[in-house]
């Protein structure tokens, strides 16, 4: 069935079950904040989509900016609104979407609303052998960036079955933001761990062959894994 979100593009992706810190500053999500917070006894209050920016900015830029096809619901745990009108804000991953069309392209102060089909959550054949053998590269992707001295414990244990655990390793893993859409537009669990293998094999062997870790995947290291 479709449905119709206020959308909120970021230049990162949210995967299901993943949590997300946003600042919201800019005066058209301000008030996507505003509106999703409005109506408590509504079951799509506090929801909105999230989806990867391809090409353009988050704020300020006065062309539209191109969308990836595949987001992510996310639902707010936390929100504050600060004294200048600004939110802190925490939200988690809920469904995926493809976004079929943009219904309310919005003004000079308004946000994106957009006509979206929840995408289904199939394991998919062979998941619980590529599950296991993704849970044995990102025991070594921890370990080794543990060697290049970088705390690469994840906070909450790790889940065992595929499909969760296809999105927490999406998650946790630093890889570009390409890499990330393709991991949450994979059709099933199997997929989406055996792409994860892959990109796992890959850092890896980048990782074994790094003195010192880049300053930049340090900094990552530690927003992706905290």
């Amino acid at each position: 069935m479709p449905h119709r979100l206020p959308l909120f593009p970021l230049n990162t992706v949210l995967f299901p079950g993943a949590s997300l810190p946003l600042r919201v500053f800019e005066e058209r999500y301000r008030r996507l904040m505003a509106d999703v917070l409005k109506e408590p006894e509504d079951p799509a209050a506090g929801t909105f989509g999230v989806v990867g920016i391809e090409l353009g900015h988050e704020a300020g830029d006065a062309s539209a900016p191109q969308l990836a096809q595949v987001g992510c619901m996310a639902e707010l745990r936390t929100a504050r609104r600060n004294t200048d009108g600004s939110f802190d804000a925490v939200v988690e991953g809920g469904s995926r979407f493809r976004l079929d069309a943009v219904a309310e392209p919005g003004d000079e102060h308004g946000y994106m609303r957009v006509e979206t089909t929840f995408l289904p959550d199939e394991v998919g054949e062979g998941a619980d052998g590529y599950a296991e053998r993704v849970g044995r590269l990102f025991g070594v992707y921890c370990e080794r960036l543990r060697g290049l001295g970088v705390s690469a414990d994840p906070q909450r244990e790790f889940p065992s079955a595929p499909l969760p655990l296809s999105y927490a390793v999406a998650a946790a893993m630093l890889v570009d933001q390409a890499d990330k859409q393709r991991l949450l537009e994979a059709g099933h669990a199997a997929e989406r761990l055996q792409l994860a293998a892959d990109l796992l094999r890959r850092e890896n062997r980048v990782l074994a062959s790094l003195p010192v870790l880049p300053a930049g995947r340090l900094l990552q290291t530690e927003v992706c894994l905290n």
